[in-house]
């Protein structure tokens, strides 16, 4: 186990998937987790930016996570505190301009192991559909919207949220609660895990 990183790094398993996709890209595990991280961050997948950088939310959605958290770059990107695990590990890929789904193989393959590996955590922060599925089973059913309205059925050690890519800009004016009632509370609750 203690060459779980490299071992993920080195996937391949995807690769003819990805090699079918309007980008033909090869696979680019993103790991960025140590054990003894307090806090989990748990996306989708990488975006094509991040695949780039090597960087998790290496992008205009990690700037608005990270202002949601109240983290600085230093903080968040900081693996001896914070673990940053995807559903997969890899950018999938487009079709028709949108991001693919991420593979259910990467989960089946890695995601027991590596939350084993690293863990345990105090706090988890759940971010999309993919993520609060695994995470929260049966709780997230009902669709993001209605997850995240549930936010304090999981609080304190877990936080259900959006993705926080600028295409959910009108979901948050239209649910204004979000920033008034949640952040606060998510705020403090990740200043008191990253003590």
């Amino acid at each position: 186990m203690e060459d779980l990183p490299a071992r993920i790094s080195a996937c391949r398993l995807c690769a003819e998937r990805f090699a079918a996709t309007e980008t033909a890209h090869a696979p680019r595990p993103v790991v960025w987790f140590r054990p003894g991280a307090r806090l989990l961050i748990v996306g989708q997948a990488p975006g094509a930016r991040v695949h780039e950088a090597g960087i998790p939310f290496h992008d205009p959605s990690g700037d608005r996570l990270r202002d949601w958290l109240g983290l600085d770059r230093d903080s968040f990107y900081d693996r001896d505190r914070v673990a940053i695990m995807p559903m997969a590990f890899c950018f999938p890929g487009y079709r028709k301009g949108s991001d693919l789904p991420p593979p259910p193989i990467c989960a089946r393959t890695w995601r027991a192991e590596a939350l084993r590996w690293s863990g345990p955590f105090q706090l988890t922060i759940v971010i999309g559909g993919y993520a609060q599925k695994y995470h929260l089973g049966a709780a997230a059913a009902g669709g993001v919207t209605r997850t995240v309205e549930r936010w304090r059925d999981h609080a304190p050690g877990v936080f259900p949220l959006p993705h926080p890519s600028w295409r959910n800009t009108a979901w948050l004016k239209r649910n204004p609660w979000f920033e008034t009632d949640l952040l606060p509370v998510l705020r403090r609750q990740v200043q008191e895990t990253m003590r």
